[in-house]
């Protein structure tokens, strides 16, 4: 029962210290641009694509063919390449962010809870709990957020400011986790 409650008391911390992250520091839009004559380029995708949800890869390469690399390689020397992802008009967030704000509180309950449920396990004491919390919060950070900048070209500052609110969730999960399991049941 103490890991479930030190995990909701993470998740809470964690959803906190996200929705400050993004609200109220410049963390949650670092990396972010317009797109430049943005309404005929959103008047051509719309032409173009319509309303398919889909992630795309540009310029695209049959991922099967054989000469693949070499083929994307004369694309993108002659011409732009990228990522999209793409929503048609109506498929958005709608308007209410309530069912992502579910997943996003979801998601971090169970980040906490397998948080919570390892540093049960360690015999130290409050602050070794809290820096094995962050120290996981960094892994998981760097481990999807290095590679989108290494293999996609995600922006280097926002894939450091991705970490850093990654890392700081994971410490004020680690506060909280640490301070229900110390507390004595009696």
């Amino acid at each position: 029962m103490r890991i479930l409650l030190a995990a909701l008391a993470g998740a809470v911390a964690m959803f906190v210290w996200t929705a400050i992250a993004h609200m109220a520091t410049p963390l949650g839009r670092i990396g972010f641009e317009q797109i430049p004559n943005e309404a005929p380029v959103l008047s051509q995708m719309q032409t173009s694509i319509g309303g398919k949800d889909a992630f795309y890869i540009f310029p695209w390469v049959d991922p099967n063919d054989p000469q693949m690399m070499q083929k994307y390689s004369a694309l993108e020397k002659s011409g732009p390449s990228g990522m999209l992802l793409y929503r048609g008009a109506g498929h958005g967030m709608g308007e209410s962010m309530t069912p992502m704000l579910v997943k996003e509180f979801s998601k971090q309950f169970v980040e906490s809870l397998i948080f919570a449920w390892i540093v049960s396990m360690i015999a130290f004491g409050f602050s070794t709990r809290v820096m094995a919390v962050t120290a996981m919060g960094l892994a998981a950070g760097i481990a999807t957020n290095i590679s989108y900048w290494n293999w996609y070209g995600f922006p280097f500052d926002y894939t450091m400011a991705q970490i850093v609110i990654e890392v700081v969730s994971a410490l004020v999960a680690g506060l909280a986790i640490a301070f229900v399991l110390s507390r004595r049941t009696t």
